[in-house]
């Protein structure tokens, strides 16, 4: 007598020990795959999170020591770090004096 695999019968060995097992074995490599998926998940996830918090703590740091963020500093006399004060030395140059 020779067996034939139809769509009815789609476990074609003859024993229903051999075929449970295939069954369990089949869905606990299923359940193992999506355990371990959902933790690589999670660790990719957490290493994209930590990399964008460095990246951003670092953009903001050079931010605020290269003076780009305006509400960043403020000065003790009311101006802002964006207010420019010159200092310096000057005369005042006569052009009648100095052509006599």
């Amino acid at each position: 007598m020779v067996q034939h695999s139809s769509a009815k019968n789609s476990f074609p060995a003859g024993n229903p020990i051999a075929n449970a097992l295939v069954v369990v074995a089949g869905v606990l490599a299923i359940a193992a795959s999506i355990v371990l998926g959902f933790f690589a998940f999670l660790a990719i996830g957490a290493i994209i999170f930590v990399a964008a918090a460095i990246i951003g703590v670092r953009v903001w740091w050079l931010k605020r020591k290269m003076g780009l963020n305006p509400g960043s500093r403020q000065r003790t006399d009311g101006r802002t770090s964006h207010d420019s004060v010159i200092e310096g030395e000057y005369r005042v140059v006569h052009k009648d004096r100095d052509e006599t």
